[in-house]
């Protein structure tokens, strides 16, 4: 198991192979901005819940979303400045952005990838982190199970190639000690024919 060091503050190859390509920026945005990004998006944006089956019932996702196209009029001023500055940091041509509230440790996400259908081939997924720091587990689907243990800060930005959806899930595992509220930007180019 990999655990990474923020030590260096510049961007970090973490993962650059045949099975895909993830970069760690750990910080992309300064504090002050990611606090202030972060303040607007808790208060202004339309938090919505949700549910799924699992085991054969029903249960509350442990975790709000919210969703934006990036042309929408009406995107919030926090999102269009992440959008910006994301844009200039990987040069994708995002049209999508997802938004994660992570309200404490009780709130996660189970391991997945991204669905492949839904995205452009070839451009990458990029997670910009506000607030409370999180932990992402990536881990690899098939042998040898290689596994990275990701502390994602305010105003860091991970980023995945399109490759590493078909080898790697990740995750943000629920936490035993408490911890603040996080909200996780994912940027991705979704096309003019996908929602």
């Amino acid at each position: 198991m990999a655990q990474l060091s923020l030590f260096d503050r510049g961007p970090q190859r973490l993962l650059d192979d045949a099975s895909g390509r993830i970069v760690l920026t750990p910080e992309l945005v300064d504090g002050e901005t990611a606090g202030r990004w972060f303040e607007q998006l808790q208060t202004g944006v339309q938090w919505k819940g949700g549910t799924r089956l699992m085991y054969e019932r029903e249960v509350d996702v442990p975790r709000l979303r919210a969703h934006f196209r990036l042309n929408d009029p009406a995107l919030p001023k926090a999102l269009q400045e992440a959008r910006d500055v994301t844009t200039a940091a990987i040069g994708a041509p995002f049209d999508s952005v997802g938004l994660n509230l992570y309200r404490d440790e009780r709130d996660s996400v189970a391991p997945h990838n991204d669905k492949l259908a839904d995205l452009v081939r070839g451009e990458p997924i990029a997670l910009l982190s506000l607030g409370a720091t999180r932990r992402l587990t990536v881990r690899a689907r098939q042998p040898p199970r290689r596994v990275l243990h990701i502390d994602l800060e305010a105003g860091s930005l991970l980023v995945m190639s399109w490759d590493t959806q078909l080898h790697y899930d990740h995750a943000i595992p629920k936490q035993r000690t408490p911890v603040g509220p996080r909200i996780s930007l994912a940027f991705r180019v979704r096309g003019e024919h996908l929602a």
